[in-house]
């Protein structure tokens, strides 16, 4: 199950989830912001390396495949729910709520696809990996420059930030609508 750096690696990035949040509420001030944007990172880096080296090297498991948008998913949604009692307003709840429902959604019915043996009509696609990437730099983003600090910079890059957050809860609710579409005539066939 875990004998291969690929799923060792997918592993890793849920085990960073605890100390994520116990650096985010470490009361270190700023450095606080700072270690837990460096320890997402550093589990967005593992989440590009497992599925390089499952690929590359032909490592590729069921297991993997299943623990690797988990831990993902996790990972974000652990994320935006820190963020979203540090920026505290609706301009930042409402995307981040946006994007964790999405995966909730997704998640139901890729499971739903399995169960009816339709899993490929919602594998993950490009757009989706797109999405992936601006939740990733919109995250470290806000994460690194917390609207809590009035320095016009830094309050210039939060509002960056906000853009790839409102960037990604688009491409999510497109992705999310792509993949309904692609399961719909499965959905509907096993309605009827």
């Amino acid at each position: 199950m875990f004998s291969n750096i690929a799923n060792q690696l997918t592993l890793l990035r849920i085990l960073l989830i605890p100390l994520f949040v116990l650096s985010y509420y470490s009361g270190w001030g700023y450095w606080a912001f700072f270690i837990s944007a460096a320890v997402f990172g550093a589990a967005a880096i593992t989440d590009w390396a497992d599925g390089y080296i499952a690929r590359k090297y032909d490592l590729a498991t069921k297991f993997g495949a299943f623990l690797d948008p988990v831990a993902d998913k996790l990972m974000v949604a652990v994320a935006l729910a820190l963020l979203i009692q540090t920026h505290n307003d609706m301009w930042f709840t409402l995307p981040a709520s946006v994007i964790i429902c999405r995966e909730i959604v997704i998640s139901a019915l890729r499971e739903w696809m399995a169960e009816i043996g339709a899993r490929a009509n919602v594998k993950v696609s490009t757009l989706g990996k797109v999405k992936t990437t601006f939740q990733i730099i919109a995250i470290l983003v806000v994460m690194v420059f917390p609207p809590i600090y009035t320095n016009k910079l830094v309050l210039f890059l939060n509002g960056v930030g906000y853009l790839a957050l409102y960037i990604a809860a688009g491409l999510t609710l497109w992705s999310m609508i792509i993949y309904l579409k692609a399961a719909w005539p499965s959905l509907r066939d096993e309605s009827e």
